[in-house]
C-alpha cells in the first residue's frame, strides 16, 4: 500500500513541477499543456488531496518504511510547488488590474457599475469547477444563425428576467480551427456577463480541413449580423457588440475586429454592420505568417495544420494574420496571455500588442499572467475568476466609452449568486 502512496505522490510531484515550469518543445506541447493546465487551475483541490492522502497514509501505516518516507518527501515538494502555483493564480488580480489601469487610466473604474468592484473569487464556484451553471441565467442552445447545420449554431445566455437594450458579447471557441465546439469554453465569462445583464452568445463555426479560411471568419461575421438583426428578441440592442475567444477562437475574434465591414469577407451580406466595439482575445495565435521570427511561431507556420486551415499561399497567410492586419481604427483591445503557455508563445502576444499599440488610436490593454497555461479560463479557478472580473471591467469601460448606456445589472434586480 505504501508503494502505491509513493507512486501517487511521485506523480503529483511531476505534475506540480510541470505546472511551475512546463517542459519546452513542440512535440510534447499538447500533453504538457493539458497536464499543466489542469494542475495549475485545480491546484487548491490537488493540494488538499495531497495533504489528505499523506495524512491517511501516516495514520494507517506510520513512517517506518522507506516508501512512505519517499512518498512524504515527494508530497512535501509537491505541496511547495502547488502553493507557488496557487500564489501565481492569486497574483492575477494585480496583473489584470495593472494592465487595465495602465491602458485605460488609473481612474478608469470611475462610473463603472458597482458590481465590478465586488470580490472576484467565489469559493463555492471554484470548489465545484465543473458545474458552471447559474440559476439566474437562461441558456438557449443550438439557435441557428445561418443555414448549414450544427456548425452554424450558437448558444444564447441571458438573465431569466430578460433585460432590455442589453449590450452583446460574442464568444468564439478554440480548438486549432479543426476541432471542438461552443459547449464548454468560456462558460465562466458567459454566465457572469449574462447574470450582470448582458446578452451573451457562444458560436460554432465550420472547421478545417473541410472548411478553408476565411470561412471561419465569414461565419463569425454572419453571427454578428444575425445578433444585430435579432437583438430585440432576446433583450439586446444592436448598438454595442463585443467579441472574445480563446486560442484559435481568439484569432478569429481578433480578425473579426480588425476586418469590420470588409465586403470581400461578407458574401451575400455585404451591407450588414459587422463592427465590434471591443475585442478580448485570450492566448491567441496572432502571427500566422511568421513575421515576428519567433522560433515556435516559425515551427507552427511549417506544421501540417497551417496548410490544412489556410492553404499554401504565403499572401493568404498574411491576409489571415492579426499581426499583419493591425491598423489605426482597431477597436479597444484587452489581450490576455499566460507566461507558461505551451501552445502559443507569450512572446507572440507581446509582439502583437506592441504592433497594435504602435498604430491604433484606441487603447490596447495587455495582461500577462505569471504561470498561466493555455486554456486557463475554461472553468472557474482562482486565476480565471480574476480574469473574468477584469474582462467585465474592461467591457463595462468600453460600453461607457462608446457612449452606450443600455441596461445592465445597475438597472435590474440584484444577481442571484447561489
Amino acid at each position: 500500500m505504501t508503494e502505491k502512496f509513493m507512486l501517487r505522490q511521485a506523480t503529483g510531484l511531476a505534475l506540480a513541477a510541470n505546472a511551475v515550469r512546463p517542459l519546452p518543445g513542440m512535440p510534447a506541447s499538447v500533453p504538457v499543456m493539458f497536464a499543466g493546465w489542469l494542475t495549475a487551475e485545480l491546484a487548491p483541490h490537488l493540494l488538499a488531496a495531497t495533504v489528505a492522502d499523506s495524512a491517511v497514509t501516516v495514520i494507517r501505516h506510520g513512517v517506518r518504511d522507506r516508501s512512505t518516507k519517499v512518498g512524504l518527501a515527494a508530497a512535501g515538494l509537491s505541496a511547495v510547488g502547488l502553493g507557488a502555483v496557487i500564489a501565481a493564480g492569486v497574483g492575477a488580480a494585480v496583473e489584470v488590474e495593472g494592465a487595465l489601469a495602465a491602458a485605460l487610466g488609473a481612474d478608469y473604474r470611475v462610473g463603472l457599475p458597482a458590481w465590478t468592484l465586488e470580490p472576484a473569487v467565489q469559493w463555492q464556484r471554484i470548489g465545484y469547477p465543473f458545474r458552471p451553471k447559474r440559476p439566474d441565467v437562461v441558456r438557449l442552445r443550438n439557435v441557428a444563425y445561418a443555414e448549414g447545420g450544427k456548425r452554424f449554431r450558437l448558444d444564447l445566455f441571458h438573465r431569466k428576467d430578460i433585460p432590455t437594450n442589453a449590450p452583446i458579447l460574442l464568444n468564439i471557441h478554440g480548438g486549432g480551427w479543426v476541432t471542438s465546439n461552443k459547449d464548454h469554453q468560456a462558460l465562466p465569462l458567459m454566465f457572469e456577463m449574462a447574470a450582470r445583464g448582458w446578452v451573451c452568445a457562444s458560436m460554432n463555426y465550420p472547421l478545417a480541413p473541410k472548411a478553408k479560411w476565411p470561412e471561419q471568419l465569414v461565419a463569425a461575421k454572419r453571427a454578428i449580423a444575425w445578433l444585430r438583426e435579432n437583438a430585440g428578441t432576446y433583450g439586446a440592442a444592436p448598438e454595442f457588440v463585443a467579441i472574445t475567444g480563446g486560442s484559435s477562437g481568439g484569432h478569429v475574434a481578433t480578425m473579426t475586429a480588425l476586418t469590420a465591414n470588409d465586403p470581400s469577407l461578407q458574401p451575400g451580406f455585404e451591407s450588414a454592420d459587422t463592427t465590434v466595439s471591443a475585442c478580448v482575445p485570450h492566448y491567441a495565435p496572432m502571427d500566422i505568417a511568421g513575421e515576428t521570427d519567433i522560433r515556435n511561431v516559425r515551427l507552427r507556420v511549417k506544421s501540417r495544420i497551417m496548410p490544412m486551415v489556410f492553404g499554401r499561399d504565403p499572401d493568404g497567410y498574411r491576409a489571415a494574420s492579426p499581426y499583419a492586419r493591425a491598423h489605426v481604427d482597431a477597436p479597444p483591445f484587452f489581450v490576455v496571455h499566460g507566461t507558461n503557455d505551451s501552445l502559443i508563445p507569450v512572446a507572440e502576444a507581446r509582439a502583437f500588442v506592441d504592433k497594435l499599440r504602435s498604430v491604433s488610436r484606441n487603447p490596447v490593454a495587455y495582461a500577462e499572467l505569471r504561470g498561466g497555461q493555455h486554456a486557463f479560463d475554461v472553468f472557474p479557478s482562482i486565476r480565471s475568476a480574476h480574469v473574468v472580473a477584469g474582462v467585465a471591467r474592461f467591457l463595462e469601460w468600453a460600453r461607457a466609452d462608446a457612449g452606450y448606456a443600455g441596461s445592465t445589472t445597475e438597472q435590474l434586480r440584484p444577481a442571484n449568486f447561489a
